[in-house]
């Protein structure tokens, strides 16, 4: 019977990490339960021959990187890649990338591999700002060097913009993002009608920074034009992994710096008044509900009655942001609004839909502004609903690691832009002394001494100080 090689023992004759192996979908293997991954060696040979065959005989034409990536590095003497100390570094199986500060506090990413003789290279990636584009930037080297020594002349097919976009949102977003639709939108308004008629390899970060110029002539916001650049830099990454082009262009493109300049409209009880007062029949419980939940618009308009515990008073929120699903406590308020809607039309699954059609609501953009302009409200947006309940738990006293749950934060970190409303409670808390004090202390050597040894100050009309120790 013929022995079986471990991924370990392969790892070794290919001269390579037992990672490689692993990550090598084409390596004949066994499946053993509760054993693992197991190799024949004949078949392992076998193998090897027809991938050393195919690379003698395609002198031209295109390797896929999936294929180039692990037999280059099984070509080279001890191609394993040191592990490092860098708590920034990632081993790619193909090799590895890491970062590195300057003197001058700037962070720097790096790419190591070994080349076809197992020499190892180590090199700056000038471009590269984040993790996903260090990775790009070691494919294009390692592609870049496997083309070099082994002569590989690539035919990339003329393919436009358009049709990259079209392959993209069919094959990436729709089956990976829930925010597909914003995907969709972006490239149909603004990258197709500028780049849509260009071959991708026509593309370069000139023409991308002509395309943000234009944007900016027209007063979009600077944060707009990095999520757009941020969307081409994905079609242009994914169409590198697909074979359709051998560069990215718009990785040499810089994003805007972006402060945070974020101004959160909280919404005064007064003008939550005047709100709900002008506001259309079907609006209302959209508005109430996300001033006692802080949901999001899209989580308000999915909402189903199966999601809704009238008995336990929870909603159970589902198709969240995070991915996450949370569950949110009815105050009494809300659970009075939600029977009463669910005896009226509990027959639809939908909280909320359109009573002509029967369908949920998609959008009430529309109703609400109206509503803004009738009670006279400016510049406030759905959003900020969300922004006012937060803001109303911490003044209530709220933790924020509580506040952080019922938003569905990933990270207390982002909840903390909430802590602005401290600020006022502290003015108005060291106002209170002032309020207090009707005279001032004869000398500063008085007012510390009462402070620390516990002695009264006595005010004009004899009344207790507002220090005093115990």
């Amino acid at each position: 019977m013929e022995k079986l090689l471990t991924a370990k023992e392969v790892a070794e004759i290919l001269n390579c990490h037992k990672q490689t192996v692993y990550r090598n979908r084409e390596l004949p293997c066994i499946n053993i339960p509760g054993v693992g991954k197991r190799f024949k060696e004949s078949e392992l040979n076998k193998y090897l021959e027809q991938k050393s065959t195919f690379l003698h005989n395609n002198t031209s034409g295109n390797l896929p990187f999936t294929l180039v990536a692990p037999i280059y590095n099984m070509g080279g003497v001890n191609c394993e890649m040191p592990k490092g100390k860098h708590k920034t570094r990632y081993n790619l199986g193909f090799g590895a990338i890491y970062q590195r500060k300057t003197k001058q506090g700037n962070i720097r990413w790096y790419l190591d591999y070994r080349d076809g003789n197992g020499n190892r290279i180590q090199k700056v990636a000038p471009l590269a700002t984040t993790k996903e584009e260090a990775t790009v930037a070691l494919k294009e080297e390692l592609r870049s060097t496997f083309d070099s020594e082994y002569r590989v002349k690539r035919e990339i097919e003329k393919l436009r913009f358009s049709e990259l976009a079209d392959m993209y949102l069919e094959n990436y977003a729709k089956p990976n993002k829930k925010s597909w639709e914003s995907d969709k939108y972006r490239i149909g308004a603004h990258l197709v009608p500028f780049l849509g008629d260009l071959e991708l390899q026509n593309i370069n970060p000139l023409l991308i920074e002509k395309y943000r110029a234009e944007r900016l002539k027209i007063g979009v916001k600077k944060s707009t034009l990095n999520r757009e650049l941020a969307l081409i830099k994905k079609m242009f990454n994914l169409a590198m992994d697909w074979n359709l082009t051998t560069t990215n262009p718009a990785l040499k493109v810089k994003s805007f710096p972006e402060k945070d300049n974020r101004t959160e409209r909280i919404l005064l009880k007064e003008e939550e008044n005047r709100l709900l007062q002008e506001s259309a029949e079907h609006l209302k419980p959209i508005l109430i509900v996300a001033l006692n939940t802080g949901m999001r618009r899209g989580e308000i308009l999915n909402l189903k009655w199966s999601q809704v515990d009238l008995l336990s008073k929870k909603i159970r929120v589902e198709k969240t942001k995070s991915g996450k699903i949370r569950f949110i406590n009815l105050n009494t308020p809300l659970l009075e609004l939600l029977s009463d809607l669910k005896k009226k039309n509990g027959k639809n699954e939908h909280v909320f839909f359109n009573h002509r059609t029967g369908e949920r609501l998609t959008t009430v953009k529309t109703a609400f502004n109206a509503a803004c302009r009738r009670s006279k409200i400016e510049n406030l947006r759905f959003h900020d609903l969300r922004h006012t309940f937060a803001t109303r738990l911490v003044e209530k006293g709220v933790d924020l690691i509580t506040v952080k749950e019922l938003l569905g934060h990933s990270s207390v970190t982002i909840t903390e832009r909430y802590t602005h409303s401290y600020q006022q409670q502290k003015k108005m808390a060291v106002e209170l002394l002032v309020e207090t004090t009707h005279e001032k202390p004869k000398n500063q050597g008085d007012l510390l001494h009462s402070c620390y040894t516990g002695r009264k100050t006595e005010k004009t009309n004899g009344t207790n100080a507002l220090f005093s120790i115990n």
